[in-house]
């Protein structure tokens, strides 16, 4: 049955312009994750990045277990193991990817990378709906894509520790294509916290491991604690209902660029607050992936459906 399918999607609910709601959703995301790589950065000071994955995950599954209606709605056996792989792919290989991707690059530059998501999404989007993105989508992942360049060249000449950093902040965003595609159905067919819920349940068991092997490897400190609990009830909880709701709402692909306004915040917080020195080249990268977001939330026109292989 076509149900049984992992790697299935659909279109948003919403193919016109974003409405209020969706940019309420929106902002408020880019506010919340943007501000996460500053938590992270803070949780790393004491924390091994097995502890950080291991505690943003165990709140966030905390959080949505204080939901009664998370825990109330079913979701059918032939959907499961899409719920588990969201847990997999959107939650608990991501959240150990950038912690230990941050060890050796700046939150900002993490967060600016984080950009490639819309991109990726857009490519599976379209081999899996068989249909292109509308034309204003389609330019705005050009302008973004070129913003992603800018972005990413002052990290080339860091050395291979740099490299690696951005390389697994990449495989990360390719996890994240996966899954916005994968959550959009789910969402629309079961709601964003039944879903969710589950995910996260999964993800805190994947990543206990790797937590427990963090936590003798940790020292302690309070602001590392806080920033954990903030990014695990905000950015881990709250943070991927939102996220649920915006790709049932307009579609994975205008709802990826989501991650074209997170590293503008990313980027301010860590020159604020953790001194990070951002190029001139990386900042007209973002001015360039904000353009293509806003490009992004423009009516979807229908574009023409691509022939399936005889």
């Amino acid at each position: 049955m076509a149900s049984t399918r992992l790697l299935m999607t659909s279109h948003g609910t919403n193919r016109e312009a974003f409405s209020a709601t969706d940019w309420g959703l929106f902002l408020s995301l880019s506010l919340i994750w943007g501000g996460s790589f500053l938590f992270m950065a803070i949780g790393l000071d004491a924390f091994h990045p097995g502890l950080v994955t291991w505690l943003r995950v165990g709140f966030g599954a905390a959080f949505m277990a204080l939901l009664p209606q998370a825990r109330r709605t079913s979701i059918p056996t032939e959907d499961r193991i899409r719920v588990r792989s969201l847990g997999a792919l959107w939650i608990a290989l991501p959240l150990t990817l950038f912690p230990i991707a941050q060890q050796w690059i700046d939150s900002a530059v993490a967060g600016m990378l984080n950009g490639a998501m819309p991109i990726f999404t857009a490519v599976l989007a379209t081999i899996l709906l068989k249909t292109l993105p509308g034309r204003l989508q389609l330019i705005g992942l050009l302008i973004g894509f070129a913003g992603i360049i800018a972005i990413a060249l002052p990290s080339a000449g860091k050395g291979s520790t740099a490299a690696i950093g951005v390389i697994l902040v990449l495989i990360a965003t390719v996890c994240y294509a996966f899954a916005v595609n994968i959550v959009a159905p789910l969402q629309q067919t079961h709601g964003a916290l039944a879903v969710i819920a589950r995910a996260q349940w999964v993800a805190v068991l994947l990543v206990t491991p790797y937590g427990i092997y963090g936590l003798m490897n940790s020292s302690f400190a309070w602001p590392s604690l806080f920033a954990m609990l903030a990014v695990g009830f905000l950015g881990t909880g709250l943070a991927f209902v939102m996220m649920a709701k915006l790709a049932g709402s307009v579609g994975p692909t205008r709802s990826a660029f989501i991650t074209y306004v997170i590293p503008v915040v990313a980027l301010v917080l860590g020159v604020i607050f953790r001194g990070e020195v951002v190029s001139s080249v990386a900042i007209s990268g973002v001015v360039l992936v904000i353009a293509g977001a806003l490009l992004a939330s423009r009516r979807e026109t229908r574009r023409s459906a691509i022939e399936a292989p005889v």
